[in-house]
């Protein structure tokens, strides 16, 4: 189904001027062999690019950022296989657009044995409902379809649409990437065809603001061309036509929870430099800081625990700073509790021990509270035997009675394990002790327990 303002449609004298076209759409690649980047998927050996060679082409599932050639490879697709180029985003579009393309592709299938390529952007955006509009057109084979998502398919997508499609990953593109795309534009017809050059701060400040987007990249140089007062480009001209960089952060997207899992891991690793990247990377990205007090709190207890019971405290009180101030003034709250994580001795004793206290709960049949340890606060419960044989730890030198806490089939496990590491050593030996006074000692006798017993 052409679109409205297709080139074919346009009397030739109003459609648009090459020159006037932005950079990126100038430069888009018309083949294969002209897409920088993806040599996982379209080098030699790709796997996607044998599938399009083959003409194995169905319903794809394009996961990726922006900017790394997504649509281009779709359009090139439909070139390849001599299909019509249908472009929607789940965005804009709803299902009663998509439908008409749907059953538009599926008359030309059954009249001419060709068929539409639907390119649907943001399919993430489609929700379940939405997503089985799609499954008996490809079903049938009456539609190519290629969806593009920037979020994991594994959450956004339905399985029914996931095992009818395979499954592309594309990959931010790398500086020597970015740099080919660059240089091809300032040289190319299509592009800046040589009437600028770029210094090499311009060009080292364009890679880091592209951030491996190639249409970020190529709409910078775009802007900065056309505010430059000379024929080198140079860094403040770059730095003007940019202003900030862009960051690839979706708070409620894969970003989100990577970037949350590599500040944990640093914090984990005992990698203060590496903890301070990530937390930065959160904070520019525009992340909640309750969030990330969130996920310091539960580092403290599962990576720091007994070894260091001040981790805690500091990861409790930058919670409260983020509470009573919000950014910018807790950033400085975040990354102190972060550094003293990252530097402090680690144990996950306490994590070990209430996951395997949590299994044996679980997996075996539950236990009853030993009588000694039940609470009695009725004649009729005395009389059944609650609290019989308890014995009163204050009463024992140490305050440690010879007493099983434990159901009588737990009697012999142990799960909490103190480490060797920071105040855990010192926990460990005093455990030791413990327990050992609690197998050798007896009982003292009932009129000094009732003597020292509180009521």
């Amino acid at each position: 189904m052409a679109g409205l303002f297709d080139a074919e449609r346009i009397p030739q004298g109003l459609q648009e001027p090459q020159g006037e076209r932005p950079l990126a759409d100038r430069m888009r690649p018309r083949s294969l062999d002209e897409v920088v980047g993806q040599a996982r998927l379209l080098g030699k050996d790709g796997p996607l690019r044998a599938a399009i060679a083959k003409g194995m082409c169905r319903s794809f599932l394009f996961w990726g950022p922006p900017g790394t050639g997504k649509t281009t490879v779709g359009r090139i697709l439909a070139e390849r296989t001599g299909a019509r180029f249908v472009h929607l985003s789940a965005a804009l579009a709803g299902v009663k657009e998509v439908r008409a393309v749907l059953d538009a592709s599926q008359f030309r299938w059954r009249a001419e044995r060709k068929r539409d390529l639907l390119f649907l952007d943001e399919i993430h955006r489609f929700n379940r409902a939405q997503q089985d509009v799609l499954l008996s057109y490809i079903e049938e084979g009456s539609i190519m379809f290629v969806g593009a998502t920037t979020e994991n398919p594994s959450f956004a997508l339905t399985s029914a649409l996931l095992s009818r499609s395979q499954l592309f990953p594309f990959d931010p593109l790398d500086d020597a990437d970015l740099e080919r795309l660059i240089d091809r534009a300032l040289v190319d017809v299509k592009g800046l065809a040589g009437a600028f050059e770029l210094s090499p701060p311009a060009r080292q400040l364009l890679l880091a603001v592209a951030d491996g987007d190639a249409r970020r990249a190529l709409t910078a140089l775009d802007l900065a061309a056309s505010m430059a007062d000379a024929s080198v480009i140079d860094e403040a001209t770059v730095s003007r036509a940019v202003q900030r960089k862009g960051f690839r952060y979706d708070r409620a997207g894969d970003e989100h929870y990577n970037l949350i899992s590599a500040l944990h891991k640093s914090v984990r690793n005992s990698d203060p430099d590496a903890a301070l990247y990530w937390l930065a990377r959160m904070l520019e990205g525009g992340e909640d800081p309750r969030f990330i007090a969130r996920r310091l709190l539960r580092a403290a207890s599962e990576d720091v625990g007994l070894a260091d019971p001040r981790g805690l405290e500091q990861a409790v009180a930058a919670w409260k700073a983020v509470e009573v101030m919000g950014l910018p003034e807790c950033d400085l709250a975040l990354a102190q509790a972060t550094v003293y994580l990252a530097c402090a001795p680690k144990s996950n004793a306490l994590y070990v021990g209430l996951g395997a206290a949590r299994a044996d709960v679980v997996e075996r049949p539950v236990e009853e509270v030993p009588l000694p340890l039940r609470n009695a606060p009725t004649a009729m419960m005395h009389g059944l035997g609650y609290a019989d044989g308890y014995l009163y730890a204050h009463d024992f030198e140490d305050g440690v009675a010879p007493l099983a806490c434990l159901p009588p089939s737990l009697a012999d496990r142990r799960y909490y394990l103190p480490t060797e590491r920071g105040a855990e050593r010192e926990l460990k030996e005093r455990l030791q002790r413990l327990r050992a006074l609690a197998r050798v000692r007896s009982a003292p006798s009932a009129a000094e327990g009732k003597a020292r017993r509180p009521r």
